[in-house]
């Protein structure tokens, strides 16, 4: 008889090797997968995680998207985890994304064609409040009337989707783009609106800047200050936190506000960069695989900036795969999906371990 038995403390050994077992599992799941779909399980693995970075066709080209994929990524997960962490579920990323996005653009366009260096300073801060008073929408709820943040943050995702719809066809359309919905290019037509490549060849703009920034000063937040004691108290032992004066709606308040701004900033930084400008498919699901990456990255600011990278990684390569191979993309989006699914399978072996045999009883 095969029994998992709890342990009495969770083991460090499976809890720091779970990522890379989910890789695993999800290579050898992704290649059966692959297989039953006619391809070769082995030369769509490698075109997925080897080519983009060394291959020396696409090499040159993919490697500096790994930056341009993974920056909203990091943004976006890192400000998730902390809520995670203290036990606040947001699952709305994807529309303070989007916010972020429409506010931010919105400012930008408001002042067209001004060419002032403030005007990009100025749309950051927009599109961080935008994000930032999107995820207060749930915070509040929950604080004053005790909703379940889950389900307002999930539902606020198609508010938003069709506010972008609204604005794109609307409120921020191009007046010279002949009916079509979209705003203005800001990365073509709007300079001082746009955010290009800081460095040539290396897919580094601002946002994966600002990316790094807030990997390093969220790790300092949760060793180093007392809001990420807090944090951490309120997620591993709840009744000892409210028995250390830790306010449940403060940090639910500072979670969800935290996220949305950082949520924002990751939307901004896209529509003024490789996204280029607001359109009805401006969301590419960003704020829904983040969660995936903050899991990966086991919660941790350093863990997320290397699952954001390995992300990104199975982004470029998936669509390598769709270019090269034939692939299709739900293929390639069911193969991500694998990696959170695994990895919760494999957090079982962190808190349990596995018995053969009956169970001794007691006489």
């Amino acid at each position: 008889m095969v029994r998992l038995e709890k342990r009495p403390a969770p083991s460090r050994l499976f809890s720091g090797l779970t990522p890379l077992m989910a890789v695993i599992a999800t290579m050898v799941a992704g290649g059966i997968l692959f297989a039953f779909l006619g391809f070769d399980p082995l030369v769509a693995i490698r075109t997925i995680f080897w080519d983009p970075l060394f291959d020396p066709q696409f090499g040159p080209y993919s490697r500096p998207q790994l930056l341009v994929k993974a920056g909203p990524l990091i943004l976006i997960a890192t400000g998730l985890a902390l809520g995670f962490r203290a036990g606040i579920w947001n699952i709305g990323a994807e529309g303070q994304y989007i916010m972020g996005a429409v506010v931010g653009a919105g400012v930008g366009l408001a002042f067209y064609p001004s060419e002032s260096p403030l005007i990009f300073p100025l749309m950051v801060v927009s599109g961080a409040l935008g994000g930032w008073a999107w995820a207060m929408i749930p915070a509040i709820l929950k604080t004053r009337f005790g909703t379940n943040e889950i389900l307002v943050s999930l539902m606020l995702v198609y508010v938003a989707e069709n506010i972008l719809a609204s604005v794109s066809s609307g409120l921020l359309r191009n007046p010279e783009g002949r009916g079509f919905p979209g705003s203005r290019n800001l990365a073509r037509d709007y300079p001082a609106a746009s955010n290009p490549e800081l460095i040539a060849g290396t897919g580094m703009h601002w946002g994966v800047v600002a990316a790094f920034i807030v990997v390093i000063l969220t790790y300092v937040l949760m060793t180093r200050h007392r809001m990420g004691y807090s944090i951490r108290l309120a997620g591993e032992a709840p009744r000892a936190a409210r028995f250390a004066g830790v306010s449940p709606a403060r940090l639910i308040l500072f979670c969800l506000g935290t996220a949305g701004a950082l949520a924002g900033l990751a939307g901004l930084f896209e529509v003024t960069g490789p996204a280029g400008q607001i359109t009805i498919d401006f969301n590419t699901g960003y704020g829904f695989t983040a969660i995936i990456v903050a899991f990966l990255g086991r919660l941790h600011p350093v863990g997320i900036l290397l699952a954001g990278l390995l992300m990104a990684l199975t982004y470029i390569g998936g669509e390598l795969a769709q270019l090269m191979l034939g692939m299709p993309a739900a293929a390639i989006q069911l193969f991500q999906g694998m990696l959170l699914f695994f990895l919760l399978a494999m957090d079982v072996f962190a808190n349990y371990r596995i018995r053969i045999g009956n169970p001794e009883v007691a006489k």
